[in-house]
């Protein structure tokens, strides 16, 4: 019995070891590019024949400058020939990121875009125990700035319109876009009473999108008080690190596990909202893995609702 008892102990702890090394070695590795299309734009607001509107929609990155396998894929993602960029935040995983990130993302800012920051485009990472993530959301630990201001700077000289706090409008083709961000919500950056506002100084435009980096409760709510069409937002890794039959096990914020990533649905007072959440790219350098939740970009695929 006591031969057993070791037997199956040993394969218990061989098994653990192999998926460890599968996701600290291969799956935080195995970047995916998800494609969705979406019925959302106005009929009659595409030209005939134009094909669908794509934004390409990036986040965590948490870029750390010896990432070279991920500077390299980032390299290629203008190949995917997106017409809009949306980027919600955590691009930074190192005090010495904001030179290599920009310099992985400069054939994209060639490309209309948009931006808010993540708590990590503030403050470098700092070592602490995964296993605190599993009792409530994160709080910040880490009192080391990173150069937030040549990140933006470098963002917005590509043209990226900022979106902390703040609305835009862009015209891309015969479309006119409406967006309204707010900063991180995780650290308590957010200011929901700016989003009326901005939507005052935009107009009325064929699509409303709202930009946040976490998708808390209160920001979705928010976001569609302000009747928008379509909310993007990352900060949940997509859980991570998932369970067969379970799914994510967090999302760092209250949104429910099962919208840790991907597309979901929100009907509030009358209005629904679509929310794209996106797995992101990266992971803490402290917390180098990823299991059943691949790395990610997301491409969304916009064409006319149907009429009636």
């Amino acid at each position: 019995m006591a031969l057993v008892l070791l037997d199956v102990l040993l394969g218990l702890m061989a098994l653990g070891l192999l998926i460890f090394a599968w996701a600290s070695l291969i799956e935080r590795h195995w970047f995916a590019i998800r494609k969705e299309t979406l019925a959302i734009l106005p009929p009659g607001s595409l030209p005939e024949g134009k094909n669908p509107l794509r934004i390409l929609h990036i986040s965590d990155i948490h870029l750390a400058p010896w990432q070279k396998r991920k500077i390299a894929w980032m390299l290629r993602l203008d190949n995917l020939k997106p017409d809009l960029v949306v980027n919600t935040g955590d691009n930074l995983g190192h005090l010495d990121s904001v030179e290599p990130l920009l310099w992985s993302l400069h054939p994209l800012l060639a490309t209309p875009g948009v931006f808010v920051n993540g708590s990590n485009d503030y403050f470098a990472p700092k070592p602490r125990n995964p296993l605190n993530y599993l009792r409530k959301p994160s709080n910040r630990t880490s009192n080391t700035a990173l150069d937030t201001s040549s990140l933006v700077a470098g963002f917005e000289a590509g043209g990226w319109l900022n979106l902390n706090n703040r609305g835009g409008l862009l015209k891309i083709g015969e479309l006119s876009l409406g967006f309204i961000g707010i900063d991180d919500a995780h650290d308590g950056l957010d200011d929901l009473r700016s989003l009326p506002a901005s939507k005052q100084t935009i107009g009325k435009p064929d699509l409303l999108i709202g930009v946040s980096h976490a998708p808390y409760l209160k920001v979705i709510d928010a976001m569609a008080d302000q009747k928008v069409d379509l909310m993007l937002a990352g900060h949940t890794h997509g859980g991570q690190v998932c369970l067969p039959f379970f799914g994510a096990i967090i999302t760092n914020c209250d949104l429910p596990r099962k919208n840790a990533k991907g597309l979901s649905a929100w009907h509030i007072k009358g209005h629904t909202l679509l929310l794209n959440v996106s797995a992101g790219l990266g992971h803490s350098i402290y917390a180098p893995f990823r299991l059943a939740c691949r790395p990610e970009v997301r491409v969304l695929e916009l064409v006319e609702r149907p009429i009636g």
